[in-house]
């Protein structure tokens, strides 16, 4: 009897693995459009707009990953 308790405990594990990666996988790929649209907008500026926002060409990706990182955390 107890074989049959822990089969019947198992079963349900791969399924709550498969949401949660399937979760992770949708939650990695909102981050990674956020990084992008955020990179191409801010590579758009010319470096004196970039200058006006009181950034340099070089903190486009740090601030990218940031706001795809605060983005996901709201």
């Amino acid at each position: 009897m107890a074989v049959a308790t822990q089969n019947t405990a198992l079963k349900g594990a791969p399924a709550v693995s498969l949401a949660s990666l399937f979760e992770a996988a949708k939650t990695r790929f909102i981050q990674y459009r956020v990084y992008r649209q955020t990179v191409n907008e801010l590579s758009d500026l010319s470096n004196r707009e970039l200058a006006d926002l009181g950034l340099h060409r070089s903190m486009i990706r740090r601030l990218a990953q940031q706001a795809a990182e605060e983005h996901v955390a709201r």
